[in-house]
């Protein structure tokens, strides 16, 4: 396995998996999904609330406010010594006090722990008018997305097969297919038709290409043909703010790694 990085910032990256299968491209991106632990609010204690938003729909929007999650200094609260109680070891208490008029941000979230904290401070929650007020306290944990969504730390993350352009001896450049594509990626070359300097990553596989030339009357087959690498294939990771997208990388296959041991070591028990 290979893996090349084309961007990588704290919150988006994307990089080629070369020499994989797709099954094993479907499971790293599932365990990024919904397999790796990140903090959400879960429990909210609210003692005031004169918004216009009942009490239900107030700590929904608190839940889905990404928090910056520390995977060393915590434990899930499934494998605590505290039996789900919540404790220090596994859970952060976040307390909130919001007079207005004015707009409740996730800013206004105080956080027990500096590190856990709202992973963007301009999130809006609710809108206070003059008298109304919020006063709340909130526990996170860490879970799985698989739980629940908002503990996924991914708003964005998939992949596709790396692309292969291939224009065949037949091609006269007559820039049909350039005309249609809509990712703009290929240009005439002499006479004949090339993708420009590293943009073939960009192509979608939609084929307009293809059906172009095929309009121009060339034949039964076009001369520039879109194919796919089964054995290579093109990521893209966007991170909500809990962990950077390169720490839900590592996350993501190490579950896998674990799961993969985990197997080895029970089928060599039933070898014996």
């Amino acid at each position: 396995m290979k893996i090349e990085f084309s961007s990588l910032e704290e919150n988006a990256a994307s990089f080629v998996l070369s020499d994989i299968s797709i099954a094993f491209a479907n499971a790293l991106r599932r365990s990024m999904v919904s397999e790796v632990m990140a903090f959400a609010i879960e429990d909210v204690k609210i003692y005031d609330n004169t918004s216009a938003l009942f009490d239900e729909i107030l700590a929904h929007r608190l839940g889905l406010i990404p928090l910056v999650t520390d995977p060393d200094s915590y434990v899930p609260r499934s494998q605590c010594s505290c039996n789900g109680a919540g404790c220090p070891r596994c859970t952060v208490t976040l307390t909130m006090s919001v007079e207005g008029p004015g707009v409740v941000m996730s800013g206004d979230l105080i956080s027990q722990d500096s590190v856990v904290r709202p992973a963007v401070d301009n999130i809006p929650i609710v809108k206070l008018e003059k008298n109304q007020k919020v006063v709340i306290e909130a526990q996170a944990y860490m879970e799985r997305g698989m739980e629940h969504a908002k503990w996924s730390p991914t708003t964005v993350c998939g992949y596709k097969n790396y692309p292969i352009i291939t224009p065949d001896e037949r091609c006269d450049g007559c820039g049909l297919c350039v005309e249609v594509c809509p990712k703009e990626i290929l240009q005439v070359k002499g006479s004949a038709i090339g993708v420009k300097d590293g943009a073939l990553e960009s192509c979608s596989l939609c084929r307009l290409c293809e059906q172009a030339c095929l309009n121009s009357g060339i034949g039964d087959e076009p001369a520039i043909h879109i194919g796919m690498d089964d054995r290579r294939f093109l990521f893209t990771v966007e991170s909500a703010g809990a962990l950077p997208t390169v720490g839900i990388i590592k996350q993501g296959l190490l579950f896998l790694k674990n799961q993969s041991d985990e197997l080895h070591d029970a089928l060599s028990e039933i070898r014996g």
